[in-house]
């Protein structure tokens, strides 16, 4: 039986579908990095850099050179070669390598892997970082190209910023399905014009070929490091971006995006940093805005339209990788159940999480109106992709080593280089701390910590249940030894429950209490496994524990953290096939057992992270909306825990 959440399967040609996947890749996984070069170079010789790099031709040839050879290590073999091998069942991301590393296929002792689960889940929340700088400083770059066009726009750069802003989030509710098709084209469209503008610069100053050449990196590096060491704090900007080719693999595979770098992406962007860089040598003044001053004139206003609209395209794909973080993070237990709505029956990876959402819209447009300008933001930018691109390296490595039995020469040796690199651009952009750096690390720590005290506070409140609970297998013995027995009554319930070692408070209340059991009785639990999907044929699993005649049944329905947890239509795919299941679910009730939390004296968390944990439960999604239950069908019983 097909998988009905994942996507259709392509009646195309292989080849037409192979293009098809390419162009829809370069729409979405491409906007971030293929923006970047609106903003990378002005902000490296930024005059109001409080580490200024000075812009003569040696130091152009040398910034360029360590551009090219930094995405060429970093993106091309890192991550094209190396990163995009390392993928869960075809998804990736940072949490897919969280699991990789605790599936017991790995070896490792338990605090090895659980340290590295607390760095994979503090380079998720930096990416949750990346996802509030991404839209600000993209959508500010494009509008400032205003600015050039005509001076006295530039009070309007932040107000149209704004609106654009709060339009695009608000679009998010609709989905991206339709508006998707037109991303691929209009990437095209944009690789291929910041491409041409890069070679109409390099006509005019053909020297700066040179920086092909990686003795000028070197040269730079080694020779002027007092100031190439601040540059790369702004050099990272040029590759900003490149932890998406790995978070988006899931949605287009290795070989699309892969085919899309090597083909368009790379080339466009090479050529138009090398552009940029013959402008800069030419005549230092261009340095006010290299990117939009590569074409003429006349085309410097359509130009901040496409640039416009590519920085939206960067934005939408960043905001939809928070909704894809955020719901991984939900299935496996960092975050409390969000309510979480597919806009597409085509592409699983087009979700809508309304409270991430509101709380990135609400985010992004307090960073546009404090800092104002992209080149202020861009001192903060830096540091959510170096500290994502450093901890990805070394979860990367650790699974290449003792996963996948990689020689220790390979991964010490390529580790090594690629972990010393990172340091090197971490180090450069810690030096920017208070001009703004501080911002992601802000709010990383920030999402790290609720996650972790929601991963703590859980795991106590699951403790206290269970010895509220009791167990199952002694509850359903009691059943047949009790006096009086229960009435059974006509009908089927469900029963929610968290695993089948204990028993659902709501149907241990409704026998103690109301002394009546159903007919049919079927306990369920849901369990995610660290796949992105389980297949129909796997989903359920049933225990009649130890009795096949009294109408009690356990069901583990099995979830993948990309799947979409709908119990009705799991236990559709069982109905009837076991004389204690009922034959259909139209007459079921659906009982859910919930629990009030209060602050009291428990171990195990300060009273801050317990404050902090029940704030956190407030945004809990509603149970029954979550598990897809008929609403008039649903019946509640709650109980109260102290924490």
């Amino acid at each position: 039986m097909a998988n009905p959440d994942r996507p259709a399967a392509d009646t195309r040609s292989p080849s037409l579908a192979r293009t098809a996947l390419t162009i829809a890749a370069l729409g979405v996984v491409y906007g971030d990095i293929g923006t970047s070069p609106i903003y990378t170079l002005q902000t490296i010789f930024s005059p109001d850099d409080p580490h200024p790099v000075p812009a003569t031709p040696d130091n152009v040839l040398g910034v360029i050179s360590l551009i090219i050879w930094s995405v060429t290590l970093i993106v091309t073999l890192m991550y094209v070669l190396f990163v995009l091998r390392a993928d869960n069942d075809g998804e990736g991301g940072i949490l897919s390598l969280i699991t990789l590393i605790r599936r017991q296929a790995v070896p490792g002792s338990r605090r090895t892997k659980a340290v590295l689960a607390g760095l994979g889940i503090f380079g998720a929340s930096l990416f949750f970082g990346d996802s509030v700088i991404t839209p600000a400083i993209s959508v500010l770059s494009a509008v400032e190209g205003l600015e050039i066009v005509n001076p006295s726009l530039a009070n309007l750069t932040v107000p149209i910023t704004a609106v654009i802003i709060v339009a695009l989030f608000t679009a998010q509710k609709f989905g991206t399905a339709k508006v998707g098709r037109l991303f691929g084209p209009v990437m095209i469209a944009w690789f291929l014009t910041i491409g041409i503008a890069g070679l109409r610069g390099i006509t005019q100053n053909p020297e700066v070929l040179k920086a092909l050449s990686p003795t000028y990196a070197i040269g730079f590096l080694f020779g002027h490091f007092g100031i190439a060491f601040f540059s790369m704090a702004a050099v990272v900007l040029a590759i900003t971006g490149a932890e998406a080719l790995f978070a988006d693999m899931g949605h287009f595979g290795r070989a699309a995006i892969t085919r899309a770098w090597l083909i368009l992406v790379f080339p466009a962007g090479l050529l138009n940093y090398l552009g940029q860089g013959a402008l800069i040598i030419q005549n230092p003044a261009n340095l006010s805005s290299p990117f939009f001053l590569l074409v003429p004139e006349w085309f410097r206003l359509p130009l901040v339209l496409l640039a416009t609209a590519a920085t939206v395209i960067a934005s939408q794909a960043v905001i939809t990788g928070a909704f894809s973080v955020a719901h991984q993070a939900v299935q496996l237990g960092y975050l409390p159940r969000l309510r979480i709505t597919h806009t597409s029956d085509q592409a699983i990876g087009q979700i809508y999480v309304p409270w991430i959402n509101w709380l990135l819209m609400f985010s992004v447009l307090t960073l546009v109106f404090t800092f104002r300008s992209s080149q202020r933001l861009a001192y903060a930018y830096g540091m959510a992709a170096t500290g994502t691109i450093t901890i990805t390296t070394i979860l990367f490595f650790y699974v290449a080593r003792k996963g996948w039995n990689w020689p220790r020469w390979l991964v010490f040796g390529a580790g090594g280089v690629f972990f010393l690199l990172d340091l090197l651009f971490l180090s450069a952009n810690l030096t920017k701390l208070v001009h703004g750096a501080w911002l992601p690390l802000l709010i990383a720590i920030t999402a790290f910590t609720v996650m972790t005290t929601w991963q703590r506070g859980r795991a106590q409140v699951t403790s206290r249940r269970e010895e509220e609970e009791g167990s199952l297998r002694e509850f359903v013995d009691t059943l047949h030894t009790r006096q009086p027995e229960p009435v059974r009554v006509p009908g089927t319930a469900v029963f929610l429950n968290r695993g089948k070692d204990t028993t659902p408070l709501a149907m241990r209340a409704n026998v103690e209490h109301n002394h009546v059991l159903h007919q049919h009785a079927v306990i369920v639990s849901i369990q995610t496994r660290p796949v992105p999907y389980v297949p129909p044929a796997e989903r359920v699993v049933l225990d009649e524990l130890g009795y096949a005649d009294d109408g009690i049944t356990h069901v583990t329905a099995w979830f993948g953290y990309m799947d979409e947890p709908d119990v009705p239509a799991a236990l559709a795919l069982i109905c009837g096939t076991a004389p204690e299941l009922p034959v259909s679910l139209g007459d079921a009730s659906y009982f859910l057992s919930t629990i009030d939390l209060e602050i009291g004296d428990a171990p195990g968390m300060t009273r801050w992270r317990k404050r902090l944990f029940l704030a956190t439960s407030g945004i809990t999604a509603d149970a029954a909306d979550y598990f897809r239950l008929p609403r008039d069908q649903t019946v509640i019983i709650g109980s109260r825990i102290d924490v």
